[in-house]
């Protein structure tokens, strides 16, 4: 794929839709708007991903925190957000069957009455996903409750409660949504920023961008703006009116990456209370341990920091739960990713504010679409280009098609894949990741190792020399971030093993974009 292509047609074509940001959502926006026949442009600041998106907790799931909330509050919209984040749910875990699987998670029980409490919870989740149920949660005795997890802490466990949600790789899913957009036609471009917004007779009409690799600015038409900017909607409405309100708050959500060695490689753990009253995860993730998160209020930022204190929070609630020790040192990553959340001035705290997502529209026509989840891009995508849709007379030739375009890698991809790698002379390893991650591509992938480029970027992990390559030729990578962190995953694995890669993968980057001039 050819982002100097892609550019020349921003510079070139009137579009139906522009959209301002490459995160899930922006990018869910374009693939639904060119799936309805219509003419899009995506255009994204720094990379496909590269911030909150990146930085969820990789679990697909409707939020049994939220179904408390709406049972203890009667808060039927909460409800209606967790029905409507199951049937999603469902629908990634059928267009992307290579990034999304579903996973058993555990909830350790220590009170007797916890069980009919928390079991009775969970089987209401159980009906509210309906047909798209992924397998019935159950009651487990203390020793089937070791034996799935066997690094409880066993003293006072009476048993607990499994039960089904999806897992999945968040950065290489939205790189595919903005993939599977361009395959179908829309002109998408990391690392192009929106410097300001172009009116004619008080309506929009597109906005002013510019390159930030090579520096060039020009203006992009469109008959309307979508703005999916995530934590940063309000600068861009503020492009539009100076004088308009927050829409939102953010909040910061840490997450730590320990060793596999924390976690079975099958099953989750929800801690469901900690000292402040909200959750944690620990789920196997990419041959790690994934531990998160947090919800503290938490300053704009485009690269927020996972502070000491906050990683302290989760070890130590950790070691409340593991008869294992986990230390600060046990930590191979950490990072911190932002939400947005729809600001309502009648509650207090960021874990108070609703998840849902909110859609507004300017005097000008400007469409924002702010707030939500991972697992509702979809829905946020497809409510987003309705109204944009309305607010400029649009006339798409189809309706939504993406609850059944299937994401790039997902047609003819096989779970057994991997072993065709491996007869291409792939290690085990290596091949297994590279089926996960580029699914049925997986194969051109080896095609670029077996041409001399199988080495692997650091020792002990199976991403190789040859994914840079295919980043830089057809995932629109163009930096060693963009590689490291989005399209491999190994800065949020490992930070050492990161730092180690990086040389080579500045080295293959710059022979890739050589090669292509």
């Amino acid at each position: 794929m050819n982002r100097s292509g892609n550019l020349e047609r921003l510079k070139r074509e009137s579009f139906d839709l522009l959209v301002v940001g490459g995160g899930a959502t922006g990018a869910g926006v374009a693939l639904d708007g060119v799936s309805r026949g219509l003419s899009v442009a995506l255009v994204e600041s720094d990379d496909f991903a590269a911030g909150t998106s990146s930085r969820s907790t990789k679990l697909i799931h409707g939020g049994v925190r939220y179904l408390e909330k709406a049972v203890k509050e009667f808060d039927r919209g909460q409800l209606a957000l967790v029905r409507d984040a199951l049937r999603e749910r469902a629908v990634l875990l059928r267009i992307a069957p290579h990034l999304a699987r579903p996973l058993p998670l555990l909830t350790p029980l220590y009170g007797l009455f916890e069980i009919p409490y928390y079991y009775a919870g969970l089987k209401i989740y159980d009906l509210l996903a309906g047909k798209a149920n992924l397998a019935p949660s159950r009651f487990l005795g203390r020793g089937e409750a070791v034996g799935r997890f066997p690094m409880l802490r066993q003293d006072g466990l009476k048993g607990g409660v499994l039960y089904y949600d999806g897992q999945f790789d968040d950065a290489r899913m939205n790189v595919s949504l903005a993939l599977t957009a361009a395959d179908r036609g829309a002109a998408v471009a990391n690392h192009v920023a929106v410097t300001g917004l172009d009116k004619k007779g008080g309506r929009l009409r597109g906005a002013l961008v510019e390159d930030r690799l090579a520096g060039d600015r020009w203006e992009v038409s469109a008959r309307v703006v979508v703005n999916a900017t995530g934590p940063f909607a309000d600068t861009v409405r503020r492009m539009d009116d100076a004088s308009l309100p927050n829409l939102l708050s953010t909040s910061s959500g840490v997450h730590v990456v320990l060793d596999k060695g924390f976690s079975p490689p099958e099953t989750g753990l929800l801690i469901p209370r900690t000292e402040d009253g909200r959750v944690l995860f620990l789920l196997p993730w990419l041959g790690h341990t994934l531990v998160g998160t947090t919800d503290n209020p938490a300053p704009l930022s485009a690269d927020p920091q996972a502070s000491e204190d906050e990683i302290e929070y989760i070890l130590r609630h950790l070691r409340r739960y593991f008869d294992l020790p986990v230390a600060r040192e046990d930590v191979l990553a950490a990072w911190s990713g932002l939400r947005p959340l729809v600001s309502d001035a009648r509650k207090s705290g960021t874990a108070s504010l609703t998840r849902d997502h909110l859609i507004d529209v300017s005097e000008s026509g400007l469409v924002t679409i702010t707030g939500g989840k991972w697992t509702t891009y979809r829905k946020m995508a497809l409510d987003a280009v309705d109204r944009a849709v309305t607010a400029a007379g649009l006339d798409p030739r189809r309706t939504s098609q993406t609850d059944s375009i299937q994401l790039r890698g997902a047609s003819g991809y096989s779970a057994q894949g991997h072993l065709e790698l491996e007869r291409m002379g792939l290690a085990p390893d290596v091949a297994a990741h590279l089926n996960r991650a580029y699914g049925s591509r997986s194969g051109e992938v080896a095609l670029i190792a077996a041409d001399g480029y199988g080495e692997r970027l650091a020792e002990g992990y199976p991403h190789i020399e040859a994914e840079v390559i295919y980043a830089a030729r057809e995932e629109l990578a163009c930096t060693a971030d963009d590689v490291l962190a989005r399209r491999t995953r190994l800065s949020f694995l490992n930070e050492e093993a990161a730092r180690t890669a990086r040389p080579r993968v500045e080295e293959l980057l710059a022979a890739s974009t050589a090669a292509a001039r």
